[in-house]
C-alpha cells in the first residue's frame, strides 16, 4: 500500500474531506488519498476525484454529488478552480502551488528522498541466472534488466533488497561443451573471448549430437557423456580439470557483461555448491514423510493441489532443479532472514516455482508464502525464437559492438573533431545502454520482445535514446541560456496549457515509481518517461524559451524544463540507464 506522499493529492484530500463534512459524510484520508487521480485532459482539470462510492451514502446519483461537493470547496492557495464533469469533481490547481510543491522539491532533491510504500519487508530478487558453457546473448537482457530495474525501484519505495544470482554451472550443457572440446575440437583454444568461445562449443556439441541420433556412434556419445558427469560429480578427473578452467572463462564473460551494464550481486549462488546438498536436503524430507518413493524416484505428491508430482530424486540418485531450487531457498532464508523473495525467471518455469513454493510450504518454511515468481515472456528476433542449441542467437558482445558503431556512424561522426574521440565512444556507449535496457522492460513481463535495432535505437520514438536526447536536449538549453537566475521562479506565469501539463506529470512520479514497486511492473515508469519527454518536446516545438515577452517568464521556464532534465534523469537512473552531457 503506498503512503501519502503526494503534496498535491494530501492538499486535495483535504479539502474533498472537508466539504464530505459538510454533507455529513466522513471517510478516510488514505480513501479520500488513494481515489484522486489525474483528469482525462488538462482542459477538463489537472486532478479529478470520483463519486462513485459516495451514492450510498448520499443516496444520490454520483453526477449530482459532484456538483453539491464541488460547490462545496473554496479556491484557496493550492486550488484555482473546482468544476464537476458528471460524475467527477476535477480540480484546477494554481501554477504556483504546483511549482512550490512539484518542482521546487524536484530541483533541490526532497521530491526523490520520500517514502513510498507502507508495507516494506526485506526482499531478495534473484535474477540473471546464466549457464556458464553458453553464450550470453539478447534475450539474458531481458531478465538482466528487469532484475536490476525492479531492485532499484524497490530500494527507491523504500524496500531493503539483496541482489542474489543463481548461474547454472553443471549439468547435461556442460557435458556436452567439454565433450565436443575434447573428442572434436580441432582448432586451437582462444587466447581472447573465450566464453564466448564456449559458447559455439556447446551449439556445435548439441548440433553433432543431434545429428548423430539413431547411428551406432549414439551409444558411444552416451557413454562419453555419463563418464564427463560422473568425473564433474566426483570432483576429480581431467574432465573436472578442464571444467575448472573453462567455468572460469564463462565467469570472466559474465563480469565483463556485468560491468557494462553496471550491474552488481550482493550474493553469488552456484547450482554447483547446491548440487549434492540438494539431494541430502531432499532424503531429510524423505525421512520426515514430506515426500515418498514411487517407482524408484522420491518427490512430494502434489496431486490434491492440481501440481502434480514434485521428483525431487530421480531412481539414479540425482537430483533436479526442484531440488537445487528448495536447498537454494533453505539458503538464501538461513543467509539473510528474508521476508520476501522474487525469482525472476521465464515463464517456462512458472508450475516449477508452484511445485517449489508448495513444498516449501509442507516442509515449514513460513517465507514459502512471500514467495514470488516473476515470470516473463521470450525475446525473439523478427523471424521467430533464438536458441543457444541451434546457434541462431544475437551475443551480447556482438550486439553492443554493433550498436555502439551504428551509434557512432549514424548520430555521432559529425561530431568528430569538436568532441573527443573518448567522448564520442562514451556517449556511444551511453545511447547503446539506453536502447538495450529500455527496450528490454517497456514491455510488461508478461508480453514477448520482438527485438529490431532500428526501432530500440529510433530517437524519435518510444525508446531509451529518445528520452535520453531529451535530456540533453534540455541541457544544451540551459547552456545557452545560462545568464539567467534559476534560483526562484514566479511559477504563476506558467498558464499555457502544456506548462500546466509538464507539471502535473512531474507530479506525478512518484506514483507512477510506487506502482511499478508494487506491480512489480517497471514498465510504468517507462512508459511515464517517455510521456513526460512527449510533452516537454511538444511545449519546446510551439513555445519559445529564449524569445519571451518576459525575463521573469524565461525564468520560470527554464526552471520547468530543468526539473524535467531532472526528473528524466532520476527515472533513467532507476532502470539503471545512463544520460550524456550532450548527444
Amino acid at each position: 500500500m503506498q503512503l501519502q506522499h503526494d503534496d498535491i493529492k494530501l492538499g486535495l484530500a483535504q479539502a474533498i474531506d472537508q466539504a464530505l463534512r459538510k454533507q455529513g459524510v466522513e471517510l478516510s484520508s488514505e480513501t479520500i488519498y488513494d481515489q484522486i487521480g489525474k483528469a482525462p485532459n488538462i482542459e477538463m482539470g489537472h486532478f479529478a476525484y470520483p463519486c462513485f462510492d459516495l451514492a450510498k451514502q448520499f443516496r444520490k446519483a454520483p453526477p449530482l454529488i459532484a456538483k453539491e461537493l464541488s460547490a462545496q470547496i473554496e479556491p484557496d492557495r493550492l486550488i484555482a478552480s473546482v468544476e464537476a464533469a458528471g460524475p467527477y469533481v476535477n480540480f484546477f490547481v494554481n501554477p504556483q502551488a504546483m511549482g512550490d510543491l512539484v518542482a521546487l522539491p524536484i530541483l533541490d532533491g526532497r521530491f526523490f528522498r520520500k517514502d513510498l510504500t507502507r508495507d516494506t519487508p526485506k526482499m531478495m530478487v534473484e535474477y540473471s541466472q546464466p549457464n556458464t558453457h553458453k553464450e550470453l546473448h539478447v534475450g539474458h537482457m531481458r531478465n538482466l534488466s528487469l532484475g536490476d530495474a525492479l531492485i532499484r525501484i524497490l530500494q527507491y519505495a523504500g524496500n531493503e533488497v539483496i541482489s542474489s544470482t543463481f548461474p547454472g554451472d553443471v549439468g547435461t550443457h556442460v557435458a556436452k561443451c567439454l565433450w565436443y572440446i575434447k573428442y572434436h575440437n580441432t582448432d586451437p583454444m582462444p587466447d581472447t573471448e573465450k566464453g564466448a568461445w564456449l559458447g559455439r562449443m556447446y551449439t556445435l556439441g548439441s548440433l553433432k549430437l543431434e545429428d548423430e541420433l539413431g547411428s551406432p556412434q549414439e551409444a558411444i556419445n552416451r557413454q562419453q557423456l555419463s563418464g564427463i558427469l560422473s568425473q564433474l560429480e566426483a570432483e576429480e578427473g581431467e574432465f573436472f580439470d578442464l571444467w575448472k578452467e573453462t567455468r572460469q572463462w564463462s565467469i570472466d564473460l559474465f563480469n565483463w557483461v556485468y560491468d557494462w551494464a553496471g550491474v552488481t550481486f550482493d550474493k553469488w549462488y552456484w547450482e554447483s555448491e547446491v548440487d549434492v546438498p540438494s539431494v541430502a536436503y531432499a532424503k531429510t524430507l524423505l525421512q520426515r514423510g514430506i515426500a515418498i518413493e514411487s517407482q524408484g524416484a522420491i518427490g512430494v505428491d502434489l496431486s490434491e493441489y492440481n501440481l502434480d508430482f514434485c521428483v525431487l530424486i530421480k531412481s539414479d540418485g540425482h537430483g533436479l532443479y526442484a531440488t537445487k531450487d528448495l536447498e537454494l531457498a533453505r539458503r538464501k532464508f538461513e543467509d539473510f532472514h528474508i521476508e520476501r523473495s522474487i525469482y525472476v525467471v521465464d515463464v517456462r518455469q512458472s508450475q516449477h516455482f508452484q511445485q517449489v513454493f508448495k513444498v516449501l510450504e509442507l516442509a515449514g518454511f513460513e517465507e514459502a508464502e512471500q514467495c514470488y515468481h516473476l515470470a516473463y515472456n521470450f525475446v525473439e528476433l523478427p523471424d521467430g525464437p533464438m536458441s543457444s542449441r541451434k546457434g541462431n542467437i544475437i551475443a551480447i558482445m556482438d550486439l553492443i559492438r554493433q550498436m555502439v558503431d551504428r551509434v557512432i556512424r549514424e548520430y555521432l561522426e559529425q561530431y568528430r573533431g569538436d568532441w573527443p574521440d573518448a567522448e564520442i565512444e562514451e556517449v556511444a556507449n551511453i545511447i547503446t545502454k539506453g536502447a538495450i535496457k529500455y527496450g528490454m522492460v517497456r514491455v510488461d513481463p508478461n508480453k514477448k520482445i520482438v527485438f529490431e535495432l532500428e526501432n530500440w535505437l529510433n530517437i524519435r520514438g518510444e525508446s531509451g535514446p529518445y528520452i535520453q536526447y531529451t535530456y540533453a536536449r534540455i541541457n544544451s538549453i540551459l547552456r545557452n541560456l545560462n545568464d539567467h537566475d534559476l534560483d526562484s521562479a514566479d511559477w504563476s506565469l506558467l498558464t499555457e496549457p502544456l506548462e500546466l501539463a509538464i507539471l502535473v506529470k512531474l507530479a506525478d512520479f512518484n506514483n507512477v515509481v510506487a506502482l511499478a514497486a508494487e506491480q512489480y511492473k517497471p514498465n510504468h515508469l517507462t512508459r511515464y518517461l517517455y510521456e513526460l519527454a512527449q510533452t516537454f518536446n511538444g511545449f519546446y516545438n510551439s513555445h519559445s524559451i529564449k524569445h519571451t515577452e518576459s525575463a521573469a517568464l524565461k525564468g520560470a521556464r527554464l526552471l520547468l524544463s530543468k526539473a524535467v532534465a531532472v526528473c528524466l534523469r532520476e527515472g533513467l537512473a532507476l532502470l539503471n540507464i545512463p544520460v550524456p552531457e550532450r548527444m
